[in-house]
Formats: C-alpha cells, structure tokens, sequence
C-alpha cells in the first residue's frame, strides 16, 4: 500500500506504476491521511507514461486493509508519521518524494515538478518490483 497525504498524486501515481510493472507480481493498493480527490495534473502526466489512472479513486486510510499488507510505502513525511500502527511482520518503506501539489509559477513549472515527482516514483517502484520479482538479481546496482 502507498501512502502519502492526500491520496491525489503521489500514492496515486505508485499504485498505477505498481500496477503497470508489477501486474501478476503484486496487488497495489493506495490511501492518504485524508482523500483529495485524484488530481488532473496527476492524471496528465501519467498519461504521459502510457498508464492511465484516471479511474482511480482517492482513499482515506482503510486500517483494516492496511493490516494485511505485505509491504506499506510512505511517500511523505506527513504519512510516515501519521500511519497508523502495522504489525511488525509487515515491512515499512519511507519514500520522501517532494509534492507537486502545492508547486506555484507557470504552467510549464508546475508540470515539469509533477513530471519529476513522476519520474522519481516510476525508478523506486521499477527497484520495488525487480526486488520482489522470483528471477530479479540478487544485488541491484
């Protein structure tokens, strides 16, 4: 499960990558503190990437879900501290990916920081699903 605040970008974007490149490896599945909405810019740069998320939905957190997770992604300060309790054989990743949610100036920049948050969350989740995948090399380099 990714997390982050608002379940509109961030954790939205993770689960499509997670979806996308994870397909028959893992159930990819996201939340935040609180539900956004899925933000179109999200949507938009996404699409970009040839994965489509624009039928997701934005989600507060299902304590009952987050409880049969294998692994549970933090893609925000604010998520990792305010994530509720998991036992400890479910493993806790701490991704800080900066929001693009709140990026001021032109349209041009605000999209060129979606498209970094984008890009930075497609490379952990490639190393996520290369690290899970039965033939993936013992030692990423």
């Amino acid at each position: 499960m990714f997390l982050c605040t608002g379940n509109s970008c961030r954790s939205q974007m993770a689960e499509g990558f997670a979806r996308h490149f994870g397909n028959g490896l893992l159930e990819a599945h996201s939340a935040g503190l609180m539900a956004a909405g899925v933000h179109p810019r999200a949507i938009a740069v996404m699409r970009e990437a040839g994965i489509d998320i624009s039928r997701q939905r934005s989600k507060e957190i299902d304590q009952e879900l987050l409880k049969t997770m294998d692994i549970v992604v933090t893609l925000c300060d604010n998520a990792a501290e305010a994530c509720p309790w998991t036992p400890p054989d479910i493993k806790r990743l701490h991704w800080p990916v900066d929001d693009p949610v709140g990026t001021v100036g032109t349209e041009e920049h605000i999209m060129k920081q979606f498209r970094r948050a984008r890009d930075e969350i497609r490379e952990k989740v490639e190393g996520l699903v290369c690290d899970l995948s039965p033939v993936a090399p013992k030692a990423r380099t």
